[in-house]
């Protein structure tokens, strides 16, 4: 199994660099892993104790849905494109309006209602797999294309960016001049995903569900585009963030409403999908803290640090460009820890400036990946899914074609 080969290796390549520091006179070294061990430890344990609420939340909302028809009606909607790519979902499965939700979740940087919906969609996943212990094919395509999952806008990363120019007293600032090349590198890394899964899956692309999709995404991708070009930095921040409010707020009320008009007891159907989100989310509690602890004695140990090293170096002796190699390490961390790449980023922002190339890149690189260990991790966990089968491989490659895509991008648009 490839996510255990690389959990033992980061804690034994961890314990190798420790000791290396410790004959060189760092006594310290091992107090700060046993520290940093408990510390992300506790972290994991804070982040799935924090989910119950969320959770509780959105499969409440989601039982409405689905007792009011309106998850099997968004399933129908999307039938000819996802009878494509997920071939053994029956049709009209609840799994497929789960999955729907998901992505515009993410789609939108709704994190924290993305997350609920796709343990939701593992779990109807679940139910239709053959073998408990062994990940599906629908299961392994939803979560590659969840890791390299198209984000139509940035937000947070725009907000860290306006923030950090104004501490910096940087004046017209555009904080989200990412927003374009960030949409181009993570629609690349969707569309690699997508193909390298469906290759391994023997799943033809080339028909009219698929054209459409792509031209449709392109389009909106253009009028999204040519709407917010024109608009200042804080205005494009507000006018997305109250579209992701609406969005989600609106989806709510549409529930409860159809709910009511089909004479559903609205109550009584969210307090029995909400009973679920207490056990989903004590279920991912070991397996968060397994792969959070793993990548805290790499992180702490500095292996992340000499890894970047050793690629600058080669980069260099080759005779190529090494402006972006000081924006790498948010690219190596990102599918490791969200929070973790996030504050790779900030410093990055800090030491060569928020309107750098380097901080640019940086900030493409942070809005354009996944948290791919993560949601492997959690999600795989939330179902007690023990072999990920080329989950894990495929996510990377997902995650690598996203890096070098923010790369090409940052170079086109900035340097």
């Amino acid at each position: 199994m490839v996510l255990n080969a690389i959990w033992a290796a980061f804690i034994l390549v961890g314990f190798v660099v420790a000791l290396i520091k410790l004959f060189q006179g760092d006594v310290t070294i091992f107090t700060k892993i046993l520290t940093g061990l408990f510390d992300t430890a506790k972290t994991g344990f804070d982040i799935s104790l924090g989910l119950v609420g969320v959770m509780s939340l959105w499969l409440g909302i989601m039982k409405i849905g689905e007792r009011a028809g309106l998850i099997t009606l968004f399933a129908r909607a999307l039938d000819p494109l996802f009878r494509r790519i997920f071939p053994d979902i029956p049709r009209g499965h609840p799994a497929s309006g789960s999955m729907v939700m998901n992505f515009s979740a993410n789609m939108l940087g709704l994190d924290n209602a993305a997350t609920p919906l796709g343990l939701k969609a593992m779990r109807e996943l679940q139910e239709i797999n053959p073998d408990k212990e062994v990940a599906s094919n629908p299961m392994i395509m939803f979560l590659v294309l969840n890791t390299a999952g198209v984000t139509l806008i940035p937000t947070s990363v725009i907000a860290i960016r306006q923030s950090m120019a104004a501490s910096q007293g940087l004046t017209n600032f555009n904080a989200a001049d990412i927003f374009l090349p960030t949409l181009i590198a993570t629609f690349v890394s969707f569309c690699a995903a997508l193909i390298v899964v469906a290759r391994l899956q023997r799943i033809p692309l080339l028909n009219a569900p698929m054209a459409a999709f792509f031209l449709g995404f392109g389009g909106l991708m253009a009028g999204l585009y040519a709407w917010l070009a024109g608009l200042p930095a804080a205005e494009v921040a507000r006018t997305i963030g109250l579209i992701g409010s609406l969005v989600i707020v609106g989806v709510i009320a549409l529930f409860v409403a159809v709910g009511v008009l089909r004479r559903v007891n609205v109550y009584e159907a969210f307090v029995d999908g909400a009973k679920d989100g207490f056990q989903v989310a004590v279920t991912i509690i070991p397996y968060l803290i397994a792969i959070l602890v793993a990548i805290s004695v790499f992180r702490t140990t500095g292996g992340m640090d000499y890894l970047v090293g050793a690629v600058g170096s080669v980069v260099g002796a080759l005779g190529f460009n090494t402006d972006w190699v000081a924006a790498l390490p948010v690219g190596l961390m990102r599918p490791l820890s969200g929070s973790g790449a996030r504050g790779l980023m900030v410093d990055v922002m800090t030491t060569y400036g928020v309107n750098s190339f380097q901080g640019t890149l940086a900030c493409i690189i942070q809005g354009s990946t996944e948290t791919t260990f993560y949601v492997l991790a959690v999600y795989f966990g939330s179902v007690n899914i023990r072999n990920t089968r080329y989950a894990l491989a495929c996510g990377l490659f997902a995650d690598f074609v996203a890096l070098v895509a923010a790369i090409a991008v940052a170079y086109a648009f900035f340097h």
